[in-house]
């Protein structure tokens, strides 16, 4: 996996990391994100390149004392006359000062991965950094690595102002997710459309992608890995839940009530159960660890006319299709489950997730500098047409101070007309854009009428799932 994960997805933040590394004086990196994104893995392929001398521990959910020692034995692994003295230390401030002295003018990385599990043993902990950084660590070489994969605790607790190592860090990675494009790699062979599936299904997590590119095609490994009670992600989201939350059964009534279409507080509460307040400090937990996200219709002022979406989606299709067919699952009935209650159902589920896949390519053209011009913000509309007083929807809208690019994601088995076009510009009218410019992207192709309209205006653009890859 490691090759293929850092061979496009974890470039970036690999140079950036040898870059600091690199440089004269102490560094202190924060590493957060969801579990399964591959943070482990980032920072073992840091240390890996170029063989860095280094102190790498993972923290587990056990007693300071217990914890303390582990971490002993992973300095002693770098530095081991240190057994000499004791079988490990006595304070966490004596280990520090230790590996400082040890250091002396050399470039090292000390890594605590699960830094959440450590403080939750030692409320002390960050003062204890704090004051070591201050004293000694500050005038070393070292480059001190904390990573966690609860996102509230590492925002609030490491990099939040009232934190004690608030101001010490050098540099922060918040890792993300694959997007479409390098999710792909994990399916090498597969046909565009499977590519695009098996990231629907993954949403771009590293051990996912792993874990349904091991089998011969895209289906099989969704099957297996989903719909067979044996399978790897069969009850991924249930774990994820019980190991990040408290109640995991009001999220989980929660997560099944946005899946099934309810997008506003009231809805959502309603179908859950809960009452509104209750409701909102649960979704704001679901928010902060990624799974679901507040959806604002571009150039709206922010929290006016929002949705909830799943914004994982893993969990999207997950709650979307195995809870209905949890008998049949546990009957072993999966080639059934697939064939006749999910891949009828995919063109719709993949929907939503083309519009976030031309978004993304879209992101990545404007990086490049292969847009008409240089978008400032992107993302859906949906309103009040107040000339026709009904709702209208556009799919992508990016816009700058001046110009506009309005877009529309089919994801069908029909080529995309110029019916759809003039739609779109019908909408486009609203915004009143000085420079309009329009996007047509489709699964299955264009109609000729659409292919001349495009040829004979500058403005109109054509997007294949093919070319969502030739960038």
């Amino acid at each position: 996996m490691d090759n293929l994960f850092f061979s496009q997805g974890r470039k970036r933040e690999l140079t950036a990391m040898e870059r600091s590394f690199n440089r004269p004086g102490f560094k202190f990196a924060v590493i957060y994100g969801r579990r399964r994104v591959g943070k482990t893995s980032l920072i073992a392929e840091f240390i890996r390149e170029g063989n860095k001398k280094a102190i790498y521990y993972m923290a587990t959910e056990q007693n300071d004392g217990a914890n303390l020692k582990d971490f002993s034995e992973a300095v002693f692994e770098l530095y081991p006359s240190g057994r000499a003295i004791a079988d490990g230390f006595l304070t966490w401030d004596k280990a520090f000062e230790y590996i400082a002295a040890q250091a002396a003018g050399e470039n090292i990385v000390v890594a605590i991965d699960e830094f959440p599990y450590l403080a939750g043993a030692n409320k002390a902990i960050s003062s204890i950094l704090q004051r070591r950084i201050d004293l000694t660590l500050s005038k070393t070489n070292i480059m001190l690595i904390l990573c966690g994969s609860s996102m509230s605790f590492m925002e609030n607790q490491v990099l939040g102002y009232k934190s004690p190592l608030y101001g010490r860090r050098s540099e922060q990675y918040k890792i993300t997710p694959l997007d479409y494009y390098d999710s792909a790699e994990f399916f090498a062979g597969a046909a565009v459309e499977q590519k695009l599936i098996g990231y629907a299904v993954t949403g771009g997590i590293p051990q996912y992608l792993n874990i349904i590119g091991r089998y011969k095609t895209v289906t099989e490994g969704i099957r297996e890995s989903f719909f067979d009670k044996f399978g790897s992600l069969y009850e991924e989201p249930q774990n994820l839940l019980k190991q990040e939350l408290r109640e995991p059964a009001v999220y989980n009534t929660i997560i099944a009530s946005i899946a099934n279409g309810a997008s506003k507080l009231n809805e959502i509460a309603t179908k859950s159960g809960e009452d509104n307040s209750k409701c909102g400090k649960y979704i704001k937990g679901l928010i902060s660890l990624g799974i679901i996200e507040k959806e604002t219709p571009i150039g709206t002022a922010k929290g006016r006319n929002g949705v909830y979406r799943l914004k994982d989606n893993m969990y999207r299709f997950w709650y979307r299709f195995v809870p209905e067919n949890l008998s049949n699952i546990e009957s072993g009935k999966s080639e059934h489950v697939y064939d006749k209650k999910v891949a009828p159902f995919l063109p719709e589920y993949m929907g939503h997730i083309f519009e976030d896949v031309c978004k993304q390519y879209m992101i990545r053209q404007n990086a490049n500098g292969s847009l008409p011009f240089v978008f400032d913000a992107i993302g859906r509309w949906w309103g009040n047409n107040p000339v026709l007083k009904r709702e209208e929807e556009i799919d992508l809208v990016a816009v700058s101070k001046d110009a506009a690019i309005f877009g529309e994601c089919k994801w069908r088995n029909e080529k995309a007309g110029v019916e759809i076009l003039d739609d779109l510009k019908r909408k486009a009218v609203l915004f009143k854009a000085q420079n309009a410019y329009y996007y047509i992207f489709s699964k299955s192709g264009f109609s000729d009428a659409l292919k001349a309209s495009a040829s004979k205006d500058g403005g109109i653009s054509l997007i294949g799932l093919n070319d969502l890859f030739n960038s």
